[in-house]
């Protein structure tokens, strides 16, 4: 009958769409990874670099400030003005922001033995990887982690701000604990939510969309990585 074969067609039109989406969600997350990855990979490059060379990590402590500033603007750019880019400029912005990254985290990792820096790595990749999935596979709506996460950030950089003039080594190891679950935490809820958020742009495929979603899981995995390395690195 005319009214079973319909019924019929909607049903598969519905599966194949369902499928589609589903493609579409993963296509896009292999494309954020991969573009995470990649700067992810430039930082260490940089980093290992700079810390090799007694003259350039000089220069970088001499103009710490400046690059900070320079990758706060380029972060500021991707974050507000990425509808306004084209694909090449995002890209260019995410990598020298990743590079300005690599050179600034040099002086953090000067300090720190390459055998505790290596473990510091694995353990962030590990604990990245699961929150990662968590937010992939889990039913449940993450949104009311976003307020209790977002008052953790705003918590962990006051009291960074005040441990730079009271020199706690207490205190430091707090701030450390609870960057590690904030971060980890705010893994599984940015993974959620760019999903939604490609979803919400009708399932767009545009570089810069996949750029600044590969920034905004970058930056928690740097955080991270930065909070193991505190809690783990054994010092030169």
């Amino acid at each position: 009958m005319a009214w079973e074969t319909s019924g019929w067609q909607t049903a598969e039109s519905d599966s194949v769409n369902s499928v589609l989406v589903q493609e579409s969600k993963r296509a896009f997350m292999t494309r954020v990874h991969g573009w995470m990855f990649a700067g992810l990979l430039l930082t260490g490059v940089i980093a290992m670099m700079t810390m090799s060379n007694e003259a350039l990590l000089r220069t970088v402590l001499e103009w710490r400030l400046g690059l900070v500033l320079a990758q706060l603007g380029a972060v500021l750019a991707l974050s507000f003005l990425a509808s306004r880019m084209s694909g090449p400029v995002a890209a260019a912005l995410f990598l020298g922001y990743s590079a300005l990254t690599g050179l600034t985290l040099s002086v953090l990792l000067y300090r720190y033995t390459a055998g505790s820096i290596a473990q510091a790595f694995f353990l962030t990749a590990g604990v990245y990887g699961a929150m990662a999935l968590f937010g992939t596979i889990t039913k449940k709506d993450l949104s009311a982690w976003g307020t209790f996460l977002f008052m953790g950030l705003i918590g962990v950089l006051l009291a960074g701000v005040v441990n730079i003039f009271m020199q706690s080594n207490m205190m430091a190891f707090v701030i450390s604990c609870a960057s590690v679950v904030v971060f980890a935490g705010l893994t599984a809820y940015h993974t959620q939510k760019l999903r939604e958020m490609h979803a919400n742009t009708g399932y767009s495929s545009a570089a810069t969309v996949s750029i600044v979603a590969a920034l905004t899981l970058y930056l928690d995995f740097i955080n991270l990585f930065i909070a193991i390395l505190r809690l783990v690195g054994r010092r030169r």
